[in-house]
Formats: C-alpha cells, structure tokens, sequence
C-alpha cells in the first residue's frame, strides 16, 4: 500500500498545486505507514485504499498550505489522526502548531508521530477538549473532523476570538457559518464535488 500511496500523490499532486520532492513524499508515506500500523485498534480514519488516503486526506491537508503564511502557529482543534495539520508540519518545516485531541489514546499515537516523523518540538499536544482551555498565542484554527462540528461551531468561533479560520466541511458546514454570520470564502477540494474548504481571515 505504501507504494500506492507514493504514486497516488506524484499522480494527483499537480491536481491541488503541490510539487513535493521526493523527500517529502517519502516522510508523508511514513506518517502513512504509521496510520496504518495503529489504525484496526484505534479508528483514526475510515477505511480506504492507499490512493484514496493520499488524495482525501494527504493532499486535501495540504491545501491549507496556500493560505499559511511563513513561520506562522496554528492550532488544530480535534486533530485526532494529526489531519490535517502532521502534513502540514511534515512538507513546512517553517510551521508551529498546537494539536488539541481529548483522547488519550490518540494523543499517544500523535506523540509517536511526532518523534518517528522528526517533527521535533514544532508541535505542541494538548491532551483536552478545546473548551477546557484557553486559545493559545496562534494566528490560525484548523478544523477538517470535529466530531459534532456543526453543533460546537458556535462556540469554537467565540473561542477562536481574532484568529482567521480554515475549516472543512461540506454544505452543513456552510450553511452553519452562514447562520453564525461568518464572512468567508470557500474552496472546491480537487477531485470532489462536496468537500470544501472555508477559508474566514481575520
């Protein structure tokens, strides 16, 4: 599957206007792999093969990459599997991000990722549910699977307070910021017809 994987992203790369050495393509497959290793215990993603994981959630992480300025800090709220903010930090070694998961369970599995991808102290693990802490210091939140995201959307854009937005969702997703009276844009996922991207800069 690795090999799959690797030429699913040279394939498709040019598609969501990336062009990753080799070096890189090589670590995002060991992230991969790492998933793979731990996902039958702990479900970090659904099934799937190793092109439609390399398109639906290595590639689409990475078009956050276009709207994240140099030496900027995120936080990545339920980050869960560490998507989509591990390949973010894998491909940009200019970037710092807070990985805010409440699962225990997941965050052993991030803290692993963190030290087999080198990933070094770029990345701070908050073992907590976003609403039991503080925002850190960070110019950017990042959502792609909250789980009840539409629901607790109201009350991670209070907490958000000034930081400019990227979260993914689909129509639900949409008509929730709508409602919220959140001014956004929005990007149509390369290879999908309803996954996007909604970019609120602040």
């Amino acid at each position: 599957m690795r090999e799959e994987f690797i030429e699913s992203i040279k394939n498709h790369q040019t598609a969501f206007g990336l062009n990753l050495s080799e070096e890189k393509i090589n670590a995002l497959a060991n992230y991969y792999a790492i998933i793979l290793e731990h996902n039958t215990i702990l479900h970090l993603v659904a099934p799937s093969s190793g092109e439609e994981f390399a398109t639906r959630h290595i590639l689409e992480s990475l078009t956050l990459l276009e709207f994240l300025p140099k030496k900027v800090k995120f936080a990545d709220v339920g980050t869960g599997a560490g998507l989509p903010s591990i390949p973010c930090l894998i491909v940009r070694e200019d970037l710092r991000g807070v990985l805010i998961e409440s699962k225990l369970k997941k965050v052993k599995f991030l803290e692993e990722v963190v030290e087999k991808c080198r990933l070094q102290m770029r990345p701070e693990i908050i073992n907590r549910q976003f609403e039991e802490i503080r925002k850190p210091d960070v110019s950017f939140v990042l959502c792609r699977a909250l789980d009840k995201f539409t629901q607790k959307l109201p009350r991670l854009l209070k907490w958000s307070e000034r930081a400019s937005l990227l979260f993914f969702g689909g129509n639900s997703l949409r008509q929730e910021l709508q409602t919220n009276r959140v001014k956004f844009k929005e990007k149509l996922m390369p290879m999908s017809e309803q996954r996007f991207l909604f970019i609120a800069q602040k």
